[in-house]
C-alpha cells in the first residue's frame, strides 16, 4: 500500500524533477487575503503572484497547501464524519505555472503523473472541459489519447474559474477516476452525477483570462496555471478505497480514538470517531498556526470545531477530557512533514485539554436542558430559537453543535428566532453599558464594535497582513473615505498592528493600497478590549471603506518593542531571585529605547544588588533558549507558577509565556526559568534580546521602587555614550581610563588638604594684623566684627570660634559676603552669655541684612540675608543691641 505520506513526496517530487520550485505550504490564516476566513485553496498564497502585485525569483512551483474549510461559503462543517469526503481540514497538492507553461504542458504532466507515476490505469479516467474550451478539448485527444466519449464538455460555472467578479480567470478541465460499476452514479453532466462512482481527483484551471468588468473580458498576456488535487481523495484510490475516512492517515487518527475512548472504530458510534478524527486535524493545525479559541472570528470558528469533536468524544462515553491524548498520535502521521505540529505539541495539547474540560462541565446542565425541552415539542417541531440561544449564551453551544445533536431526532432550530434573541442580549449590552458613565465619545465605539467585530490580531506571528477597512472616523465622524492630507482613525477587520495594552506601546508603520495609497500609521489603540483603532495620517490616495490595504509593521521597532518587553519578564524573575517573592510588578512601560519596571521593595538597591541582577538577565540571555507561549485558564496558570502582570485584565482563556529552558533550580523542578500571565509580543528566543543593562534605579513610592534599562541597540548606544564620558574624563586628567579612580581618590584628598589650608588663612585673615577685626568697647563688652568677602558660609563658626579665642572675653561677628547675599554668624564668650544671646545678635542683625530670624546657641548663632550691600549696617545694628 501507498502511504498517504509517499504520496505527497512522490507528488511533490515529481514536479520539483520538472522545474517546479517546491514551496511550503503558508498559513491557514491567510496574510494576503483578508477577504478569507482561512486558507481554503493551493493559489491563495500565490494571488498576488497571479495578479502581478509581487514576483517571486521561480516561475514554477508546488505544494502541498494545508486548507480549512469551516466557515463562510466554504462550510462543510455539518456534513463531516457522516460522507466519504467532506473535511473541515485537507490538504491541496498543487503545480502553478506563473506565465510559463500553459494548457498543453498542465495537460502532459498531468496526464503523466496520474498514468505513470501513480499507475492509475487509463481506461478508469475520464476527464471534463468547459465547453467552449475547444482548444482543451483537443489537447486531450491528443496527449491523453482519450476518446471523445472521455472529453465531456461542461456548459456551467463548475468549469470555469474566477477569482472574484472581476481579475484572473479562465476554463478548468477536472480529471475523474471511475470506482467501478458496483457504486451507484453518473458520469460528470449526467442525470446521476451526484452519485460516488466518478469521483473529481484533480482540478486544472487554465488563467487565460483578465475580467474587466462584468461585461468585458480580455485575454491575459502571460496566462497562468493553478491546479488543485484533494491529497485524501488521491490516497483513497492509490490504497483501493471509495472512502477518504479508510486511507491509512485517518484510520490512524481514528484508531487512536478508538483506543483512547475503548470502543469499537467501526461499531455504532462510527461516525463519531471520523467526527474526532477530521476535527483533531484542523483543530491542531490552526492553532499551530496561532489561533486559539474565543467567541469572534476565526477563534469562534475553531472551538466550534473543537466543541463539536468534544460532544461526539461525549457520546463516545469518554469521562476525562480526550481530544489532547490523540495530538500525539497526530503529530507522528505528519509532524514530519509539518514540523509546527511538533513545535506546537504543547500548547496544542494544553487547548484541546482546557476547551475540553470547560465544556464538558457546562455539556451535561445543557444535554439536560435540551432533553427537557425538546421532550416537550410535537412530533418533529423546530426547537424555539430563544432555547437554542440560552444553550449558546450560557452552556456555551454553538448553533451547529445544538443542530448536530438534533439532527438524529429529524428536529431543525428555529435560526430566525436564534437570530431575534441575539439582537435583543445585544441591545440590553449596549443600554447597560451607557449606563456605566463612559466618556460619551466611547460609545461611538461601541456602536463600532457591536456592528462589525472583533479585531483578528495577526502580530503574533506576522509583520505583514491585508485587511479590508471596515470604518474611517475624520474628526470623530464616521466617513466613507479619506483623501490624503487627512488625519484619521480607522479599523480593519485583522491586522499584525498591537495595540497599545499592559505597558506596551503601540506599534507603528504604514497601510499601503490601491492607487498608490498610503496611510503612515502612528498609534493603535484597543477600544472595548479588542477593537484595534489605528491613527494616521493618509499621505497619498484615497482610504476607502471596503478596500483592502497591506498593512506592513514597522520591524525595527517592532523588533526592539519584542526584546524590551521579554526583558521586562527576565528582569522581574531576576529581582524576585535576588530580593524576594515579595517582589511583584507595579507598573511598566516597554518603549521602543527603554523600559521601565515598577517593583515593590522598601529599600534601595545595592550596587553590588544592581550588578548581580544585571549580570543574571545577560546569562540567561547568552543561554537563548527558546521562548514559548501555553493556553491555560487565568487560575490553571497562577497554579502552575505563572506571574500575573499589572494592569492586564484576563478572561476565561490566556496566554502563558515561558521563558528559558526548563529549571531544576527554584520552584521545584520542571519550571521554566520566567512564566507569565502576557498578551504582548515577545522575541522567539531569548538571545534576540541581545543585551541588558540598567540605567538607574529610584524610588517612586513608599514600598515601591522603579528601575529604567535598556537593551540591544539601545544598550549598546548607552554603554557607548558612557564609554566615551569616561574617554572625556580620562582625557582631562591626561590618565588612561584605568587610572581615574586612584587619581580622582587622589585630586579629593588633594582638596580636603587645600581646603584646611584656606580655612586657616582665612582664620588668620579674620583676626590677624592690620586687616584683621575692628574692635571696640560697648557698654563695658569687647565687640570684634568684620566684613568678608567670598567666604563660604560654613567656615564662618570656626573664624568667629578663632575672634572669641583672641578677645578672651567679648562678641564676636562676622558678615560673608557673595553674589550680592549675606551670611552673618555672631559669637559670645561663655562668660557672656547670661547677659546677652548669640541668636538674639544675630536676629538684628540679619534684619538689617533684609533677612528673617536666625538660630543657634546662646553662644553661636548664624543667620543671612538677601542684602549682602548692607553688610555694615548688620554690623552697627548688633552694636546697637549690644549697647541697648
Amino acid at each position: 500500500m501507498t502511504s498517504t505520506n509517499d504520496i505527497r513526496s512522490t507528488f511533490l517530487d515529481y514536479f520539483g524533477r520538472q522545474g517546479h520550485e517546491i514551496v511550503e505550504s503558508s498559513p491557514l490564516v491567510p496574510r494576503n487575503d483578508p477577504t478569507l476566513l482561512f486558507t481554503n485553496a493551493g493559489m491563495v498564497q500565490f494571488k498576488n503572484v497571479f495578479t502581478g502585485v509581487e514576483a517571486r525569483p521561480y516561475k514554477r512551483a508546488t505544494t502541498s497547501q494545508k486548507c480549512v474549510r469551516a466557515g463562510g461559503k466554504h462550510n462543510d462543517l455539518e456534513n463531516v464524519g457522516y460522507t466519504a469526503r467532506h473535511h473541515t481540514f485537507f490538504e491541496m497538492l498543487g503545480n502553478f505555472s506563473f506565465g510559463d507553461y500553459f494548457k498543453d504542458r498542465a495537460i502532459e504532466l498531468a496526464w503523466n503523473l496520474v498514468t505513470r507515476e501513480f499507475a492509475l490505469p487509463k481506461e478508469r479516467l475520464l476527464v471534463t472541459v468547459y465547453a467552449e474550451d475547444d482548444q482543451a478539448f483537443d489537447l486531450w485527444k491528443k496527449i491523453a489519447g482519450l476518446p471523445d466519449e472521455r472529453i465531456i464538455r461542461i456548459a456551467t460555472s463548475d468549469n470555469f474559474w474566477a477569482m472574484g467578479d472581476t481579475g484572473p480567470c479562465g476554463p478548468c478541465s477536472e480529471i475523474f477516476y471511475d470506482h467501478g460499476e458496483d457504486i451507484p452514479g453518473g458520469p460528470p453532466g449526467s442525470p446521476d452525477e451526484d452519485g460516488d462512482r466518478f469521483i473529481e481527483i484533480w482540478n486544472l484551471v487554465f488563467m487565460q483570462f483578465e475580467q474587466q468588468t462584468p461585461e468585458r473580458r480580455i485575454e491575459l498576456p502571460r496566462p497562468s496555471i493553478d491546479t488543485g488535487m484533494g491529497l485524501e481523495r488521491i490516497a483513497a484510490v492509490l490504497q483501493g478505497k471509495h472512502d477518504n475516512y479508510d486511507i491509512d492517515l485517518m484510520r490512524a487518527l481514528i484508531e487512536a480514538s478508538a483506543e483512547a475512548s475503548g470502543t469499537d472504530p467501526d461499531g455504532e458510534r462510527a461516525v463519531s470517531h471520523r467526527v474526532i478524527a477530521d476535527h483533531l486535524r484542523a483543530s491542531s493545525f490552526l492553532i499551530a498556526d496561532g489561533v486559539l479559541p474565543s467567541n469572534e472570528g476565526r477563534g469562534y470558528v475553531l472551538r466550534r470545531i473543537m466543541r463539536r469533536a468534544m460532544r461526539h468524544a461525549h457520546l463516545l462515553g469518554a469521562r476525562e477530557p480526550m481530544m489532547w491524548k490523540l495530538v500525539p498520535a497526530l503529530v507522528r502521521e505528519m509532524g514530519q512533514h509539518f514540523p509546527e505540529l511538533g513545535r506546537a505539541q504543547a500548547l496544542i495539547g494544553e487547548t484541546l485539554r482546557l476547551e475540553e474540560t470547560r465544556f464538558k462541565e457546562m455539556l451535561g446542565r445543557g444535554l439536560k436542558l435540551l432533553e427537557e425541552e425538546t421532550g416537550r415539542l410535537p412530533g418533529e417541531a423546530a426547537l424555539p430559537g430563544e432555547v437554542a440561544f440560552k444553550l449558546y449564551d450560557t452552556f456555551g453551544f454553538p448553533l451547529d453543535l445544538t443542530q448536530d445533536i438534533l439532527r438524529g431526532q429529524g428536529r431543525k432550530v428555529d435560526e430566525a428566532g436564534y437570530q431575534q434573541a441575539m439582537a435583543r442580549q445585544r441591545a440590553a449590552a449596549r443600554k447597560a453599558w451607557a449606563g456605566s458613565g463612559e466618556a460619551a465619545t466611547e460609545a461611538q465605539w461601541f456602536e463600532l464594535r457591536e456592528r462589525l467585530g472583533a479585531t483578528e490580531f495577526l502580530g503574533y506571528d506576522s509583520e505583514v497582513a491585508e485587511g479590508v477597512v471596515t470604518a474611517i472616523l475624520l474628526d470623530g465622524q464616521e466617513v466613507q473615505q479619506a483623501p490624503a492630507g487627512s488625519e484619521v482613525a480607522f479599523t480593519v477587520n485583522q491586522t499584525p498592528f498591537y495595540g497599545e495594552s499592559g505597558g506596551q506601546q503601540a506599534d507603528s508603520g504604514v497601510a499601503i493600497g490601491a492607487d498608490r495609497l498610503s496611510v503612515a500609521v502612528r498609534d493603535v489603540q484597543r477600544k472595548l478590549g479588542d477593537l484595534f483603532v489605528h491613527y494616521g495620517t493618509v499621505e497619498h490616495g484615497s482610504l476607502k471603506v471596503g478596500e483592502a490595504v497591506e498593512l506592513r509593521v514597522d520591524g525595527v521597532r517592532r523588533a526592539a518593542l519584542r526584546a524590551h518587553h521579554s526583558a521586562t519578564h527576565l528582569l522581574h524573575e531576576a529581582l524576585r531571585r535576588r530580593l524576594g517573592e515579595h517582589v511583584t510588578q507595579k507598573g511598566s512601560l516597554v518603549a521602543p529605547d527603554r523600559l521601565r519596571f515598577d517593583f515593590s521593595h522598601n529599600r534601595p538597591l545595592s550596587a553590588e544588588d544592581l550588578q548581580a541582577i544585571e549580570a543574571e538577565v545577560n546569562a540567561r540571555i547568552r543561554l537563548n533558549e527558546a521562548v514559548t507561549t501555553r493556553f491555560m485558564t487565568p487560575q490553571e496558570a497562577i497554579d502552575a507558577g505563572a506571574l500575573a502582570l499589572f494592569g492586564e485584565k484576563y478572561g476565561d482563556e490566556v496566554r502563558v509565556l515561558s521563558m528559558g529552558g526548563l529549571d531544576e533550580g527554584h520552584k521545584g523542578p520542571g519550571r521554566h526559568y520566567s512564566t507569565e500571565l502576557c498578551g504582548g509580543t515577545h522575541v522567539r528566543r531569548v538571545g534576540d534580546i541581545g543585551f541588558f543593562k540598567v540605567v538607574s534605579e529610584q524610588a517612586l513610592a513608599a514600598g515601591v521602587r522603579r528601575i529604567e534599562a535598556v537593551t540591544g541597540a539601545a544598550a549598546l548606544a548607552h554603554v557607548e555614550r558612557q564609554e566615551a564620558l569616561l574617554g572625556e574624563a580620562a582625557s582631562a586628567l591626561r590618565a588612561a581610563p584605568a587610572e581615574l579612580p586612584q587619581r580622582i581618590a587622589a585630586l579629593l584628598d588633594e582638596r580636603k588638604r587645600l581646603e584646611r589650608e584656606l580655612g586657616e588663612l582665612r582664620r588668620k585673615l579674620a583676626t590677624g594684623g592690620g586687616d584683621g577685626a575692628a574692635t571696640k568697647e560697648i557698654n563695658g563688652v569687647t565687640f570684634a566684627a568684620k566684613v568678608v568677602e567670598d567666604v563660604p558660609a560654613k567656615d564662618l563658626k570656626s573664624m568667629a570660634d578663632a575672634l572669641k579665642k583672641q578677645i578672651g572675653s567679648g562678641v564676636a561677628a562676622l558678615v560673608a559676603v557673595s553674589e550680592g547675599k549675606a551670611s552673618l554668624v555672631v559669637g559670645v564668650t561663655d562668660d557672656l552669655t547670661g547677659r546677652f544671646s548669640a541668636v538674639d545678635l544675630v536676629r538684628a542683625g540679619s534684619a538689617a541684612l533684609g533677612g528673617k530670624g536666625g538660630g543657634g546657641r546662646p553662644d553661636m548663632a548664624q543667620a543671612g540675608g538677601p542684602d549682602g550691600a548692607k553688610a555694615q549696617e548688620a554690623v552697627a545694628a548688633i552694636e546697637a543691641a549690644l549697647a541697648g
